[in-house]
């Protein structure tokens, strides 16, 4: 039979697991009522936010003026109380809506500039708005200047989004025309995983394009020392030599200019350019071809690839596009 003493020491002395779930129980009430309070407040900034911004308008261009007169971004993600990605999403939202509006002016986009600033302020991460927005000054509003400062913005925030410099180095080969420049970002790009290879290449060609094939053949070498996939190899050492036929036929055409503006006729063969002076020897073709010179109009071109390494201008893309 067993004692009262025992008894007593058993009921006053409970296992762990009778001590510690009422306390379980307190703190798992606790966490709900504290989430329950963070949804709460969420929507209630969800809903305040979007109420402030539906005081400030009526009609459809209405909803512009509330972006044009938004808060400087710093001073919003103050006022947000921590809901600062909250409200990016929100002001990406009504950009999105305006624009689908047809209310926006011609050339009526300030108010796009500076509402995609607060955007990206509030969330310096915000990769997709840096991407369209940079797209659309430069494209809709004609402001290249304001694309690539937002983009700027973001690259600087966000080094592994490979298409902020490729849109960077469009804009300055398709509207400012600045080739080595737009061969500077699409090299960037090419060297931040996940990018399409085809910008590998690219680059090169744009740095040609800007007639800087030297600076091209550092590129490659560059990009042939960093790989070693196979194929990526091959595809590099082809673009190099296609290079190299790119820079030789460069320093012909220098050496033939010269030759000329001092003898007042063209060479009647290459070899006249060295034995002149105007060349210290003649490369070798890289693809095992030959280079040979036209005399009736001074060109020298490869047998191995007669058409030169050559990116479509803007305005010879332009006339393709009227002839199709």
């Amino acid at each position: 039979m067993m004692s009262s003493g025992h008894s007593a020491k058993v009921f006053a002395d409970p296992s762990p697991s009778h001590n510690k779930q009422p306390w379980f129980c307190r703190r798992m009430w606790i966490k709900l009522t504290f989430l329950s309070l963070s949804i709460a407040t969420l929507l209630t900034a969800i809903l305040g936010f979007q109420f402030e911004l539906d005081q400030r308008h009526d009609q459809k261009s209405g909803r512009l003026e509330s972006l044009r007169f938004l808060p400087q971004g710093e001073v919003l993600r103050l006022a947000l109380l921590g809901h600062h990605h909250l409200g990016a999403d929100v002001i990406w939202l009504r950009i999105v809506q305006v624009l689908g509006e047809d209310v926006v002016a011609e050339r009526d986009y300030e108010w796009l500039n500076h509402a995609l600033d607060v955007v990206t302020t509030l969330d310096p991460q915000y990769v997709f708005a840096y991407d369209v927005g940079g797209t659309i000054l430069a494209e809709l509003a004609h402001r290249v200047d304001w694309s690539n400062r937002l983009l700027h913005k973001g690259y600087d925030a966000n080094p592994a989004a490979w298409r902020l410099p490729f849109i960077l180095g469009f804009n300055h080969f398709f509207h400012l025309q600045d080739y080595v420049q737009a061969g500077e970002y699409m090299s960037q790009a090419a060297r931040i995983p996940g990018r399409p290879y085809y910008i590998d290449t690219l680059a090169a060609r744009l740095y040609v394009e800007g007639g800087s094939p030297t600076l091209a053949l550092s590129y490659l070498d560059s990009m042939l020392q960093q790989t070693t996939d196979p194929q990526l190899r091959s595809v590099y050492l082809e673009k190099y030599k296609e290079v190299m036929v790119a820079r030789d036929l460069q320093n012909f055409d220098q050496a033939v200019e010269r030759y000329r503006q001092a003898r007042g006729k063209l060479p009647r063969a290459l070899s006249d350019l060295v034995n002149e002076g105007y060349l210290n020897t003649i490369p070798e073709e890289p693809f095992g071809g030959e280079y040979r010179l036209h005399t009736e109009t001074g060109e020298v071109s490869s047998s191995t690839h007669p058409e030169r390494l050559h990116l479509y201008r803007p305005h010879e893309a332009k006339s393709f596009k009227k002839s199709i």
